[in-house]
């Protein structure tokens, strides 16, 4: 591990800036909970503007790992669409979402993965299921119903 201050590295390699952000972002917690360690991290934060390799190796170094977004989706044609680097005449139609999303695919930030309809919870949200169905996703979503008295009783342990 360095011990030396860090320097602007007005030589070093451009980054993408969001991997770099992401990472310093939490360390900035630190400034409401540990007060003895403020000015530091300020001091490290102010290279957020034109971060290069050298800042990026360094918060590796410290341990601060940013690892893809993981999404989650049932349509395979979408996820060959994000994934293609070309851009055909037959896509210009996409929404614009899938568009940004095929974006952050590319530089790294989301990985998507495909997820069968059998194991697709959100159909529970935007689709008219049958009773069975229903019953097996709100049990995978942790969801319950209460009865009048569970609530009172968790309305007395709140207050």
């Amino acid at each position: 591990m360095s011990t030396k201050p860090l320097d602007a590295d007005l030589s070093g390699t451009p980054i993408d800036q969001t991997k770099y952000h992401s990472m310093v972002r939490a360390l900035m917690y630190l400034t409401a909970s540990r007060p003895d360690i403020v000015h530091a991290t300020c001091y490290y934060a102010r290279y957020q503007a034109r971060p290069t390799e050298k800042h990026l190796t360094e918060l590796t170094d410290y341990g601060f790992h940013f690892d893809k977004i993981p999404m989650y989706c049932d349509s395979k044609a979408t996820i060959t669409i994000s994934c293609n680097p070309v851009q055909h005449s037959r896509t210009k139609h996409i929404d614009v979402r899938s568009h940004f999303i095929k974006e952050q695919v590319k530089k790294g930030i989301i990985e998507l993965f495909f997820v069968g309809t059998e194991y697709q919870l959100a159909d529970l949200f935007n689709k008219a299921l049958p009773e069975d169905r229903f019953k097996y996703l709100v049990r995978r979503l942790g969801m319950r119903c209460l009865t009048p008295e569970e609530l009172e009783v968790l309305k007395n342990k709140s207050a």
